[in-house]
């Protein structure tokens, strides 16, 4: 067995990309805590100080205690929100938003740490349309594409760059009846479009670039 410190898996529960990546690590004898940062506070704990040389403090789940000057690696994929239902609304958006510069802040400083990815930089990554425009903006060719409130706009898009398909433009965990769910990539027609389109923002694209390609189907 490993003794070198612990890497942190950030992640929700239904995630089968951070299953195989803690079973790999388990194989290769490296310490793994686990934790999603919606557990905080009632089954994840952190205290933490700030010294001249960094974070110091302890990071605890009901099975694991990290010392945080000892953490080799964060791998940071898509936790849930923090959540405080036991509080009326104007209380929990005072304790979520000391929740995430607390302890988010705590995970975004630790010293020595390898972040696969930082989390301020996947914050940064998780607008689709700052994404694109860099993408632009480097070279690469992207297919017309539109983010609209409007369902003029959509349906105007559509019939001008038919086919078309409609993502999501975050993806964040949704239940029905307790089964994990996702908005599915499928093609979109402006006959499809209505007034429910104005209650957000949309992203429909040309599909130019997908035609003939296999798309994953999501439950």
């Amino acid at each position: 067995m490993s003794d070198l410190g612990p890497v942190l898996v950030v992640t929700n529960l239904d995630d089968p990309t951070a299953d195989v990546v803690i079973s790999e690590l388990h194989d290769r004898g490296v310490p793994v805590v686990r934790f999603d940062s919606g557990d905080f506070p009632h089954a994840l704990s952190v205290t933490a100080t700030i010294t001249s040389s960094g974070v110091e403090g302890t990071l605890s789940t009901p099975s694991r205690t990290a010392d945080l000057t000892q953490v080799r690696s964060l791998y940071y994929r898509r936790p849930s929100g923090f959540t405080f239902p036991h509080l009326d609304e104007q209380d929990a958006r005072f304790a979520v938003a000391q929740a995430r510069y607390g302890l988010g802040g705590v995970l975004a400083s630790l010293p020595g740490c390898l972040y696969v990815n930082h989390p301020h930089r996947i914050g940064d990554a998780e607008f689709k349309p700052s994404g694109l425009a860099a993408a632009a903006a480097a070279g690469f060719r992207l297919p017309p594409t539109v983010i609209t409130s409007d369902p003029y706009a959509a349906r105007s898009f559509i019939k001008q760059h038919a086919p078309a398909i409609y993502k999501p433009l975050s993806a964040p965990l949704y239940r029905i009846d307790g089964v994990s769910c996702t908005v599915e990539v499928a093609e979109v027609g402006a006959v499809d479009i209505d007034e429910a389109v104005s209650g957000t923002a949309h992203v429909p694209a040309a599909d130019r670039e997908d035609r003939g390609r296999t798309r994953d189907r999501h439950p």
